[in-house]
């Protein structure tokens, strides 16, 4: 499989798709989410799924971006249906989102019909314009003027708890993850919808999603230096592989 830039996503089609994936990245690291996540999409693509990553600029307008990444997804979609790359009428979607991520998943799912068999929400943060983008608050100290997000982190919570429509959720947070605001989010969503949300804890911080594959080619004679470079290797393919293998069963649990 080879990615493919369509209508302005990056694209992995496996031969016999069982579902597709619409995934949006974190805040700084969205732009080429298939070269930053690129492991751990790979891998979801090698079971069967069909991944749609949407690049995005951050801004401070977050209704915006979530109605143009939906547009995109959607044109893909259509793009890929004509053109019989995707010959299923009818494959269930998902929305899968990393950090910022998550938030656009929330406000697509709140304010726009759509329809999802589920969302994975992975290290949900929601946090003010001046707590996410340093420059932000020596703008506002500066100039007197209140540069926030739209909608701000309040109005987000109330936007999900008063229209969001998607019932079935896995929440998934690192042990080591300071930037996490799962916690909350968590129970908004099961007062939504109880007994169809799960909540999961894995090792590793908020980076996890991004490791990559590490080569690591041990020398003719297999030295104490090579010994730490595969145990680094273990590491990062742990938490990962973890990773990997929580989501695919919450996805396919009869797998």
């Amino acid at each position: 499989m080879n990615w493919k830039e369509i209508r302005g996503n990056w694209v992995l089609i496996p031969r016999n798709p069982i579902g597709i994936i619409h995934f949006l990245g974190g805040a700084f690291v969205a732009t080429l989410p298939h070269l930053t996540y690129r492991w751990l999409l790979e891998n979801l693509a090698e079971q069967g799924y069909l991944i749609i990553a949407t690049p995005f600029v951050n801004t401070l307008d977050h209704i915006a971006i979530a109605k143009s990444v939906l547009l995109k997804f959607e044109y893909t979609l259509l793009s890929l249906q004509d053109s019989g790359e995707l010959r299923k009428l009818y494959l269930p979607v998902y929305g899968v989102g990393h950090s910022m991520g998550c938030k656009l998943h929330l406000l697509i799912g709140s304010l726009f019909s759509v329809q999802r068999a589920g969302n994975i929400l992975i290290s949900f943060n929601n946090f003010a314009a001046n707590e996410a983008i340093p420059l932000v608050e020596q703008l506002n100290s500066q100039l007197d003027i209140e540069f926030e997000f739209t909608p701000t982190p309040a109005q987000t919570n109330q936007i999900v708890e008063d229209s969001y429509q998607i019932r079935r959720n896995l929440l998934i947070r690192f042990k080591k993850d300071n930037l996490d605001q799962s916690a909350s989010l968590r129970i908004t969503l099961q007062e939504l919808f109880p007994d169809m949300v799960t909540t999961k804890t894995l090792s590793g911080n908020h980076t996890t999603p991004l490791g990559q594959d590490v080569k690591w080619q041990p020398g003719s004679s297999f030295s104490p230096f090579d010994a730490l470079g595969q145990w680094l290797k273990q590491e990062v393919y742990r938490d990962l592989n973890q990773l990997k293998q929580v989501m695919l069963f919450w996805l396919n649990p009869l797998s």
